[in-house]
């Protein structure tokens, strides 16, 4: 049951991405990707609700998993960065949110720069 819920949340969160996503990158229009950037904020704010509602009672495990796993998983995985970096700081390990927060800012954007290029030179 727990992964029908991810998978039915995740579904819809990938839906809400990609039709929000079109209308904001529509209305803004080219120069900045303010779709993405807008997603990964609103997604980051409304994990910050889901998870801080899950962890007073105010809403049940499978609610959790289908809002904060599913949904907001499929519609940014940038709130569960956000949620796990402040995880850290709330629990006094700043270094270790730096380092996470900074690395993997740094590593993945190397990562897809390097896979970038590599599918460049894997392309006749």
């Amino acid at each position: 049951m727990n992964l029908l819920l991810v998978m039915l949340g995740g579904a819809l969160g990938s839906a809400l991405r990609y039709s929000l996503g079109g209308w904001i990158q529509a209305v803004a229009g080219p120069g900045f990707p303010w779709s993405t950037f807008l997603v990964n904020i609103t997604g980051s704010f409304l994990i910050g609700l889901v998870l801080r509602f899950s962890l007073e009672g105010a809403i049940s495990p499978e609610a959790r998993l289908f809002l904060a796993v599913g949904l907001l998983g499929g519609y940014t995985t940038f709130s569960t960065f956000s949620w796990e970096t402040l995880t850290l700081v709330q629990n006094g390990e700043w270094f270790k949110a730096f380092w996470y927060a900074a690395g993997s800012m740094a590593l993945g954007f190397s990562a897809v720069f390097a896979a970038y290029r590599l599918a460049g030179r894997l392309m006749p």
